[in-house]
Protein backbone atom coordinates (compact mmCIF):
# COMPACT_ATOMS: atom_id res chain seq x y z
CA UNK A 1 0.00 0.00 0.00
CA UNK A 2 2.74 2.41 0.72
CA UNK A 3 4.58 1.56 -2.93
CA UNK A 4 1.43 2.43 -4.00
CA UNK A 5 0.62 5.24 -2.57
CA UNK A 6 4.31 6.84 -3.09
CA UNK A 7 4.09 5.63 -6.59
CA UNK A 8 0.80 7.58 -7.23
CA UNK A 9 2.47 10.76 -5.58
CA UNK A 10 5.20 10.65 -7.69
CA UNK A 11 3.22 10.44 -11.15
CA UNK A 12 0.77 13.37 -10.08
CA UNK A 13 4.82 15.30 -9.37
CA UNK A 14 5.99 14.44 -12.94
CA UNK A 15 2.43 15.11 -14.80
CA UNK A 16 2.92 18.84 -12.90
CA UNK A 17 5.71 19.30 -14.78
CA UNK A 18 4.82 17.86 -18.24
CA UNK A 19 1.29 18.72 -18.53
CA UNK A 20 1.86 22.29 -20.19
CA UNK A 21 3.99 20.91 -23.16
CA UNK A 22 1.46 18.01 -23.20
CA UNK A 23 -1.34 20.69 -23.69
CA UNK A 24 0.89 23.21 -26.16
CA UNK A 25 3.96 21.00 -26.54
CA UNK A 26 6.24 23.76 -29.05
CA UNK A 27 4.01 26.86 -28.51
CA UNK A 28 4.44 28.28 -25.56
CA UNK A 29 8.07 28.01 -25.78
CA UNK A 30 8.37 29.28 -29.81
CA UNK A 31 5.50 32.22 -28.70
CA UNK A 32 7.90 32.99 -25.89
CA UNK A 33 10.98 33.30 -28.14
CA UNK A 34 8.58 35.31 -30.76
CA UNK A 35 8.10 38.07 -28.39
CA UNK A 36 11.96 38.03 -27.10
CA UNK A 37 13.17 38.28 -30.55
CA UNK A 38 10.67 41.10 -31.32
CA UNK A 39 12.40 42.72 -28.27
CA UNK A 40 15.66 42.30 -29.53
CA UNK A 41 15.01 43.32 -32.85
CA UNK A 42 13.81 46.94 -31.25
CA UNK A 43 16.49 46.81 -28.83
CA UNK A 44 19.03 46.24 -31.92
CA UNK A 45 16.85 49.66 -33.60
CA UNK A 46 17.97 51.62 -31.06
CA UNK A 47 21.51 50.61 -29.83
CA UNK A 48 22.88 51.03 -33.94
CA UNK A 49 20.87 54.37 -33.15
CA UNK A 50 23.06 55.28 -30.02
CA UNK A 51 25.81 53.96 -31.76
CA UNK A 52 25.62 56.36 -34.71
CA UNK A 53 24.76 59.18 -32.16
CA UNK A 54 27.33 58.75 -30.28
CA UNK A 55 30.16 58.33 -32.92
CA UNK A 56 28.61 61.58 -34.53
CA UNK A 57 29.15 63.36 -31.43
CA UNK A 58 32.19 62.06 -31.03
CA UNK A 59 33.53 63.02 -34.35
CA UNK A 60 32.13 66.72 -33.68
CA UNK A 61 33.56 67.07 -30.38
CA UNK A 62 37.24 65.65 -31.94
CA UNK A 63 36.78 68.75 -34.66
CA UNK A 64 35.90 71.19 -32.19
CA UNK A 65 38.66 70.58 -29.92
CA UNK A 66 40.56 70.48 -33.22
CA UNK A 67 39.70 73.97 -33.85
CA UNK A 68 39.59 75.55 -30.64
CA UNK A 69 43.49 74.62 -30.30
CA UNK A 70 43.95 76.06 -33.51
CA UNK A 71 41.77 79.21 -33.06
CA UNK A 72 43.32 82.63 -32.06
CA UNK A 73 40.01 84.30 -32.10
CA UNK A 74 38.55 84.01 -28.53
CA UNK A 75 35.18 84.85 -29.27
CA UNK A 76 35.60 82.37 -31.93
CA UNK A 77 36.97 79.68 -29.25
CA UNK A 78 34.10 80.63 -26.78
CA UNK A 79 31.56 80.24 -29.48
CA UNK A 80 32.75 77.02 -30.21
CA UNK A 81 33.53 75.68 -26.42
CA UNK A 82 29.93 76.75 -25.94
CA UNK A 83 28.97 73.99 -29.01
CA UNK A 84 31.12 71.26 -27.57
CA UNK A 85 29.35 71.90 -23.86
CA UNK A 86 25.99 71.38 -26.26
CA UNK A 87 27.52 67.82 -27.65
CA UNK A 88 28.71 66.81 -24.45
CA UNK A 89 25.11 67.27 -22.82
CA UNK A 90 23.62 65.59 -25.88
CA UNK A 91 25.98 62.51 -25.56
CA UNK A 92 25.37 62.59 -21.65
CA UNK A 93 21.32 62.58 -22.87
CA UNK A 94 21.95 59.40 -25.39
CA UNK A 95 23.57 57.61 -22.91
CA UNK A 96 21.12 57.72 -20.61
CA UNK A 97 18.47 57.07 -22.89
CA UNK A 98 20.65 53.96 -24.06
CA UNK A 99 20.36 52.87 -19.95
CA UNK A 100 16.41 53.44 -20.13
CA UNK A 101 16.69 51.13 -23.48
CA UNK A 102 18.86 48.65 -21.82
CA UNK A 103 16.53 48.81 -18.58
CA UNK A 104 13.12 48.39 -20.80
CA UNK A 105 14.03 46.17 -23.04
CA UNK A 106 15.64 43.74 -20.14
CA UNK A 107 12.25 44.31 -17.62
CA UNK A 108 10.69 43.40 -20.90
CA UNK A 109 12.32 40.11 -21.13
CA UNK A 110 11.70 39.52 -17.49
CA UNK A 111 8.22 39.76 -17.84
CA UNK A 112 7.95 37.96 -20.96
CA UNK A 113 10.03 34.80 -19.29
CA UNK A 114 7.87 35.13 -15.74
CA UNK A 115 4.18 34.72 -17.69
CA UNK A 116 5.27 32.08 -20.31
CA UNK A 117 6.65 30.27 -16.40
CA UNK A 118 3.10 29.72 -15.64
CA UNK A 119 2.46 27.23 -18.57
CA UNK A 120 5.55 25.31 -17.44
CA UNK A 121 5.14 25.55 -13.68
CA UNK A 122 1.45 24.90 -13.46
CA UNK A 123 -0.51 21.89 -13.59
CA UNK A 124 -3.08 21.03 -16.38
CA UNK A 125 -3.63 17.96 -17.93
CA UNK A 126 -2.07 14.29 -17.13
CA UNK A 127 0.78 12.66 -19.38
CA UNK A 128 -0.08 8.71 -20.11
CA UNK A 129 3.24 8.26 -20.54
CA UNK A 130 4.12 9.33 -16.52
CA UNK A 131 1.03 7.42 -15.34
CA UNK A 132 1.45 3.89 -17.81
CA UNK A 133 4.67 3.53 -16.13
CA UNK A 134 4.07 4.78 -12.54
CA UNK A 135 1.54 2.23 -12.29
CA UNK A 136 3.49 -0.66 -13.92
CA UNK A 137 6.47 0.35 -11.32
CA UNK A 138 3.49 0.07 -8.33
CA UNK A 139 2.58 -3.28 -9.30
CA UNK A 140 6.00 -4.66 -10.20
CA UNK A 141 6.79 -3.72 -6.27
CA UNK A 142 3.55 -5.73 -5.23
CA UNK A 143 3.64 -10.19 -4.92
CA UNK A 144 0.02 -10.14 -5.32
CA UNK A 145 0.61 -9.41 -8.89
CA UNK A 146 2.53 -12.27 -9.97
CA UNK A 147 1.53 -15.43 -10.85
CA UNK A 148 0.24 -18.17 -7.99
CA UNK A 149 1.14 -15.69 -5.27
CA UNK A 150 -2.36 -14.46 -3.34
CA UNK A 151 -3.69 -17.78 -3.62
CA UNK A 152 -0.54 -19.31 -1.27
CA UNK A 153 -0.25 -15.62 0.90
CA UNK A 154 -4.12 -16.84 1.67
CA UNK A 155 -2.61 -20.21 2.65
CA UNK A 156 0.19 -18.86 4.48
CA UNK A 157 -1.78 -16.15 6.26
CA UNK A 158 -4.36 -18.92 7.11
CA UNK A 159 -1.08 -20.63 8.98
CA UNK A 160 -0.22 -17.69 10.60
CA UNK A 161 -3.91 -17.41 11.98
CA UNK A 162 -4.70 -21.02 13.06
CA UNK A 163 -1.10 -21.52 14.79
CA UNK A 164 -0.48 -18.01 15.99
CA UNK A 165 -1.12 -19.40 20.20
CA UNK A 166 2.00 -22.05 19.79
CA UNK A 167 4.92 -18.97 18.52
CA UNK A 168 5.81 -15.79 19.49
CA UNK A 169 7.10 -15.39 16.05
CA UNK A 170 3.55 -16.39 14.34
CA UNK A 171 1.71 -14.32 17.04
CA UNK A 172 3.59 -10.89 16.08
CA UNK A 173 3.34 -11.24 12.83
CA UNK A 174 -0.53 -11.92 13.02
CA UNK A 175 -0.99 -8.91 15.11
CA UNK A 176 1.16 -6.89 12.03
CA UNK A 177 -0.68 -8.11 9.55
CA UNK A 178 -3.91 -7.06 11.22
CA UNK A 179 -2.69 -3.36 12.28
CA UNK A 180 -1.66 -3.30 8.19
CA UNK A 181 -5.16 -4.40 7.25
CA UNK A 182 -5.53 -4.63 3.82
CA UNK A 183 -2.77 -6.73 2.24
CA UNK A 184 -4.64 -8.28 -0.35
CA UNK A 185 -4.01 -5.04 -2.06
CA UNK A 186 -0.28 -5.00 -1.44
CA UNK A 187 2.20 -6.53 0.75
CA UNK A 188 4.41 -4.79 3.18
CA UNK A 189 7.82 -5.94 1.54
CA UNK A 190 9.34 -2.66 3.10
CA UNK A 191 9.95 -1.59 6.60
CA UNK A 192 10.32 -3.43 10.00
CA UNK A 193 7.31 -5.60 8.80
CA UNK A 194 9.63 -7.90 6.40
CA UNK A 195 11.95 -9.36 9.41
CA UNK A 196 8.36 -10.74 11.44
CA UNK A 197 6.88 -11.45 7.81
CA UNK A 198 10.43 -13.35 6.57
CA UNK A 199 10.48 -14.81 9.85
CA UNK A 200 6.80 -16.99 10.17
CA UNK A 201 6.82 -17.13 5.96
CA UNK A 202 9.95 -19.86 6.89
CA UNK A 203 8.39 -21.31 9.79
CA UNK A 204 5.43 -21.79 7.55
CA UNK A 205 7.98 -23.34 5.12
CA UNK A 206 9.43 -25.69 7.59
CA UNK A 207 5.75 -26.97 8.95
CA UNK A 208 4.82 -28.09 5.79
CA UNK A 209 4.69 -32.21 5.23
CA UNK A 210 6.99 -33.79 3.59
CA UNK A 211 4.68 -35.25 1.33
CA UNK A 212 3.86 -32.23 0.28
CA UNK A 213 6.98 -31.49 -1.86
CA UNK A 214 5.20 -29.16 -5.12
CA UNK A 215 3.81 -27.03 -2.06
CA UNK A 216 7.11 -27.14 -0.48
CA UNK A 217 8.80 -26.07 -3.54
CA UNK A 218 6.56 -23.26 -4.18
CA UNK A 219 6.54 -22.00 -0.91
CA UNK A 220 10.31 -21.43 -1.38
CA UNK A 221 9.74 -19.90 -4.50
CA UNK A 222 7.34 -17.33 -3.29
CA UNK A 223 9.85 -16.50 -0.13
CA UNK A 224 12.45 -15.84 -2.84
CA UNK A 225 9.97 -14.01 -4.72
CA UNK A 226 9.15 -11.52 -1.51
CA UNK A 227 12.58 -11.02 -0.24
CA UNK A 228 13.48 -9.83 -3.96
CA UNK A 229 10.76 -7.53 -3.99
CA UNK A 230 11.12 -6.51 -1.20
CA UNK A 231 15.07 -5.80 -2.24
CA UNK A 232 13.45 -4.26 -5.50
CA UNK A 233 11.41 -1.74 -2.98
CA UNK A 234 14.33 -0.54 -1.15
CA UNK A 235 16.18 -0.11 -3.87
CA UNK A 236 13.56 2.21 -5.81
CA UNK A 237 12.89 3.76 -2.47
CA UNK A 238 16.38 5.50 -3.03
CA UNK A 239 15.17 6.83 -6.05
CA UNK A 240 11.53 8.16 -3.90
CA UNK A 241 13.53 9.58 -1.84
CA UNK A 242 14.90 11.98 -4.13
CA UNK A 243 11.73 12.68 -5.84
CA UNK A 244 10.12 14.01 -2.44
CA UNK A 245 13.23 16.42 -2.07
CA UNK A 246 12.37 17.22 -5.92
CA UNK A 247 8.98 17.71 -4.97
CA UNK A 248 9.04 19.48 -2.29
CA UNK A 249 11.81 22.16 -3.91
CA UNK A 250 9.14 22.60 -6.75
CA UNK A 251 6.50 23.26 -4.49
CA UNK A 252 8.48 25.89 -2.85
CA UNK A 253 9.15 27.13 -6.81
CA UNK A 254 5.58 27.85 -7.20
CA UNK A 255 4.98 29.63 -4.18
CA UNK A 256 8.09 31.60 -5.48
CA UNK A 257 6.41 31.94 -8.83
CA UNK A 258 3.16 33.19 -7.97
CA UNK A 259 4.21 36.00 -5.57
CA UNK A 260 6.29 37.58 -8.47
CA UNK A 261 3.78 36.88 -11.01
CA UNK A 262 1.25 38.67 -8.05
CA UNK A 263 3.89 41.39 -7.83
CA UNK A 264 4.93 42.40 -11.57
CA UNK A 265 1.52 41.99 -12.82
CA UNK A 266 0.58 44.58 -9.79
CA UNK A 267 3.77 46.46 -11.05
CA UNK A 268 2.05 47.19 -14.73
CA UNK A 269 -1.15 47.20 -13.26
CA UNK A 270 -2.53 44.21 -15.13
CA UNK A 271 -5.59 42.25 -13.29
CA UNK A 272 -5.15 38.39 -12.21
CA UNK A 273 -8.15 38.75 -13.34
CA UNK A 274 -6.77 39.78 -17.16
CA UNK A 275 -4.22 37.35 -16.98
CA UNK A 276 -6.11 34.29 -16.51
CA UNK A 277 -8.29 35.32 -19.47
CA UNK A 278 -6.43 36.58 -21.80
CA UNK A 279 -3.35 34.28 -21.60
CA UNK A 280 -3.44 31.79 -18.92
CA UNK A 281 -6.97 30.06 -20.07
CA UNK A 282 -6.73 31.68 -23.50
CA UNK A 283 -5.62 28.78 -26.60
CA UNK A 284 -5.55 31.00 -29.17
CA UNK A 285 -1.47 31.58 -30.19
CA UNK A 286 -2.46 34.75 -31.95
CA UNK A 287 -4.33 36.15 -28.84
CA UNK A 288 -1.75 34.97 -26.26
CA UNK A 289 0.90 36.77 -28.84
CA UNK A 290 -0.82 40.40 -28.65
CA UNK A 291 -1.48 39.81 -24.95
CA UNK A 292 2.48 39.33 -24.83
CA UNK A 293 3.03 42.02 -26.58
CA UNK A 294 0.79 44.57 -24.42
CA UNK A 295 1.95 43.39 -22.02
CA UNK A 296 5.73 43.98 -23.47
CA UNK A 297 4.61 47.82 -24.09
CA UNK A 298 4.04 48.19 -20.39
CA UNK A 299 7.19 47.21 -18.93
CA UNK A 300 8.55 49.62 -20.72
CA UNK A 301 6.17 52.36 -19.97
CA UNK A 302 6.54 51.36 -16.17
CA UNK A 303 10.51 51.64 -16.77
CA UNK A 304 10.15 54.70 -18.60
CA UNK A 305 7.68 56.41 -16.31
CA UNK A 306 9.85 55.62 -12.96
CA UNK A 307 12.97 57.46 -14.82
CA UNK A 308 10.43 60.18 -15.05
CA UNK A 309 8.77 59.84 -11.52
CA UNK A 310 11.85 58.90 -9.62
CA UNK A 311 15.07 59.72 -11.22
CA UNK A 312 17.36 58.99 -8.32
CA UNK A 313 16.26 55.51 -7.59
CA UNK A 314 14.34 54.84 -10.62
CA UNK A 315 16.44 51.73 -11.83
CA UNK A 316 15.59 49.81 -8.52
CA UNK A 317 11.99 48.75 -8.55
CA UNK A 318 12.77 47.06 -12.36
CA UNK A 319 16.27 45.45 -11.04
CA UNK A 320 15.17 43.64 -8.15
CA UNK A 321 12.54 41.99 -10.04
CA UNK A 322 14.74 41.68 -12.96
CA UNK A 323 16.48 38.90 -10.60
CA UNK A 324 13.69 37.51 -9.14
CA UNK A 325 12.41 36.07 -12.29
CA UNK A 326 15.96 35.23 -13.57
CA UNK A 327 16.25 33.16 -10.20
CA UNK A 328 13.26 31.28 -10.68
CA UNK A 329 14.35 30.23 -14.18
CA UNK A 330 17.63 29.33 -13.07
CA UNK A 331 15.75 27.34 -10.16
CA UNK A 332 13.19 25.94 -12.35
CA UNK A 333 16.18 24.90 -14.90
CA UNK A 334 17.81 23.43 -11.44
CA UNK A 335 14.86 21.13 -10.62
CA UNK A 336 14.32 19.87 -14.32
CA UNK A 337 18.05 18.96 -14.45
CA UNK A 338 17.42 17.06 -10.95
CA UNK A 339 14.54 15.18 -12.27
CA UNK A 340 16.47 14.07 -15.18
CA UNK A 341 19.46 12.76 -13.00
CA UNK A 342 16.84 10.77 -11.08
CA UNK A 343 15.04 9.33 -14.47
CA UNK A 344 18.69 7.93 -15.28
CA UNK A 345 18.89 6.44 -12.14
CA UNK A 346 15.87 3.76 -12.80
CA UNK A 347 18.26 2.23 -15.89
CA UNK A 348 20.08 1.19 -12.75
CA UNK A 349 17.56 -0.21 -10.95
CA UNK A 350 16.22 -2.34 -13.98
CA UNK A 351 19.86 -3.24 -15.10
CA UNK A 352 20.07 -5.10 -11.16
CA UNK A 353 16.99 -7.37 -11.85
CA UNK A 354 16.42 -7.46 -15.82
CA UNK A 355 17.63 -11.23 -16.28
CA UNK A 356 16.05 -12.48 -12.85
CA UNK A 357 13.71 -15.07 -13.42
CA UNK A 358 11.12 -13.78 -11.37
CA UNK A 359 10.92 -10.17 -12.12
CA UNK A 360 12.51 -10.15 -15.06
CA UNK A 361 9.66 -9.89 -17.71
CA UNK A 362 7.75 -7.18 -15.37
CA UNK A 363 11.43 -4.81 -15.93
CA UNK A 364 11.40 -5.18 -19.42
CA UNK A 365 7.91 -4.01 -19.77
CA UNK A 366 8.90 -1.22 -17.51
CA UNK A 367 12.19 0.09 -19.15
CA UNK A 368 9.71 0.02 -22.39
CA UNK A 369 7.16 2.31 -20.24
CA UNK A 370 10.42 4.51 -18.87
CA UNK A 371 11.76 4.76 -22.41
CA UNK A 372 8.49 6.88 -23.15
CA UNK A 373 8.31 9.20 -20.07
CA UNK A 374 12.50 9.96 -20.94
CA UNK A 375 11.44 10.96 -24.60
CA UNK A 376 8.52 12.87 -23.18
CA UNK A 377 10.83 14.75 -21.08
CA UNK A 378 13.41 15.14 -23.13
CA UNK A 379 10.70 16.81 -25.90
CA UNK A 380 9.97 18.68 -23.26
CA UNK A 381 12.52 20.06 -21.47
CA UNK A 382 16.20 20.82 -22.23
CA UNK A 383 17.44 21.35 -18.53
CA UNK A 384 21.03 23.26 -19.28
CA UNK A 385 19.50 25.03 -21.99
CA UNK A 386 16.85 26.70 -19.65
CA UNK A 387 19.80 27.52 -16.90
CA UNK A 388 22.25 29.28 -19.85
CA UNK A 389 19.31 30.63 -21.08
CA UNK A 390 18.37 32.62 -17.51
CA UNK A 391 21.96 33.23 -17.37
CA UNK A 392 21.71 35.18 -21.31
CA UNK A 393 18.59 36.01 -20.87
CA UNK A 394 19.93 39.87 -19.82
CA UNK A 395 21.37 42.89 -21.93
CA UNK A 396 24.51 43.79 -20.05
Amino acid sequence: MYMMKKCALLSVFLYTLLSAHAQDPAGAQSLRDKVLDDIQKNFTIKTKSFDSTVSQLDQRMSALDKSINESKDVRDKADKLVLRVQAVEEKQKAIEQNELNIFQANYQSAMVNLISMEREIKPLVLFNSTKAFFNSLSETGNPMNYEGYTKWYNAYAAFVKEKKAESPVLNVTSNLLNFASGFAKGVPVTGPITSALFSSMTTYIDNIGKKEKALKTQSEEMLTLTMKISQFNFDNGQIENEWEAITTELQDLQKKYDKSLKENLGIIKVSQADFDNNFSRQNDAERRYQYLTRVRDEAARFVANEKKNNPKEWRQAAYVQMNDVQSLKQRFGQVTFRISQNLLKYKELFDKYRTDPQLGSRIKDLEIKMKDLQESFDKTFDPLEYINSANRMYKV
